[in-house]
């Protein structure tokens, strides 16, 4: 097995202290990561959640050679070029039709930047300033200083509290509370805040945490009958992972705002997009360049990232990927039952194809001293999971065979045994 030793290179969400293996990686094939060596892992979380179709999916690899021929980079602010007029109009056609104007950037967590900027722009500009936002407890939005205020507050940012904003906090619509969350909610909006955003149906660091379709509806609801903007982060719950293109078609949701990335590409390259009603747009257009939306980053609508994302939405249009999800939703439901009974499993969930459950041990959380010990076990098994402390996942690509996924299963299985060694 390759490792990188000595490297000068800072790891995200990495304690190198810990003196953790590092598997080199080479190259990636469908549902595989390899080392020059020839050996492989099975991605179960799809690299962080953003390969959908599997690595190295052709038709994406090909538009990114085709693109980078011909167009690598070039400024947006007054240019424009032809990947990202064609992503544009087909993320219009796909999205509903209020949504109605696209906002390039680089990663999910900018495409969260660049809706509380849109959000507080919206109600600046047309002369009622509002400044709260509420957000959802246990949610996590990414990790710049915009983002990290939306979050949850704790570990992920406690360095850095005294650079985040204030913000309104509703309770987690856990099962048999939910109408508590609504309440909250109805309260917090009669106080004009200027948006509320949330994570549909299911929140992903915060530890998987799944909620009901006919909750994010009334949310969506109460926001509207107080005329607050109500914001979704689709970053990790788009391109299928709920078991629908987005999580807001479950429930008929359609927001103000919508954040997308991830899957956008495929999980080829980085690529994101904040979709947004028209009288949010409107409220900028003007011949004031006063209210111009400041926002921008150098790489904004890379082309080549255009393309590969373009070509990602010609695999959601030519090829079965529905009938893809449908049968790994099932085969992860299939899986996880057998383990549901299981004394050391706890609160077994899945959502589309997204299977999640909790260890049932003392040192639970995200800092959970069993989680590197999990995240090695599952390595030298051949696969590739990251628990959210005693919390497990699985988040595989679609194109994850089912002997490939048992695999994946058989290790989480065998991982249970921990849980004895440690009592």
């Amino acid at each position: 097995m390759k490792m990188a030793d000595q490297s000068p290179i800072w790891h995200p969400f990495t304690q190198h202290g810990l003196g953790d293996a590092m598997p080199l990686i080479a190259r990636g094939e469908g549902a595989r990561l390899y080392d020059a060596d020839g050996n492989s892992w099975i991605d179960a979380i799809s690299s962080w959640w953003v390969t959908t179709h599997g690595h190295a999916h052709p038709r994406i690899m090909a538009a990114i050679r085709e693109q980078s021929e011909r167009l690598d980079q070039l400024i947006f602010a007054g240019w424009t070029h032809e990947p990202a007029e064609t992503l544009a109009a087909e993320l219009i056609r796909i999205t509903p039709d209020p949504l109605t104007r696209v906002f390039f950037s680089d990663s999910g967590s900018t495409s969260v930047e660049v809706a509380l900027k849109m959000a507080l722009g919206y109600w600046f500009n047309i002369g009622e300033p509002r400044h709260r936002i509420l957000v959802l407890e246990h949610s996590y939005h990414g990790d710049t200083i915009g983002t990290m205020s939306v979050g949850e507050r704790g570990v992920y940012n406690r360095a850095w509290q005294p650079l985040l904003f204030d913000v309104d906090t509703i309770p987690f619509p856990h099962e048999g509370l939910e109408q508590a969350t609504l309440d909250a909610l109805e309260a917090a909006c009669a106080q004009k805040p200027a948006a509320f955003i949330v994570e549909p149906l299911i929140l992903g660091a915060g530890g998987m945490l799944i909620y009901p379709a006919w909750v994010l509806a009334e949310m969506r609801a109460i926001c509207a009958r107080h005329n607050v903007l109500f914001i979704v982060d689709e970053v990790m719950t788009g391109w299928g992972r709920t078991g629908t293109r987005f999580a807001c078609d479950q429930a008929g949701v359609i927001p103000d705002i919508v954040c997308l990335s991830k899957g956008l590409t495929g999980g080829s390259l980085p690529l994101a997009v904040t979709l947004c009603i028209e009288p949010i747009f409107a409220a900028h257009y003007s011949s004031d360049r006063a209210k111009t939306f400041y926002h921008s980053s150098s790489y904004t609508a890379n082309p080549i990232a255009c393309a590969a994302a373009a070509a990602n939405l010609e695999i959601w249009r030519d090829e079965p990927v529905q009938q893809r999800i449908d049968a790994l939703a099932d085969a992860q439901a299939a899986h996880l039952s057998l383990l549901s009974h299981d004394p050391r499993v706890a609160n077994p969930r899945r959502l589309g194809t997204i299977a999640a459950f909790d260890m049932v041990v003392p040192d639970s959380g995200y800092l959970s001293n069993l989680a590197p010990r999990l995240i090695a076990f599952y390595r030298d098994k051949g696969v590739l999971l990251r628990p959210l402390g005693n919390t497990v996942y699985v988040m595989p690509p679609y194109c994850i065979a089912p002997d490939e996924l048992a695999q994946v299963w058989n290790a989480i299985g065998a991982s249970l045994a921990m849980i004895n060694d440690d009592s």
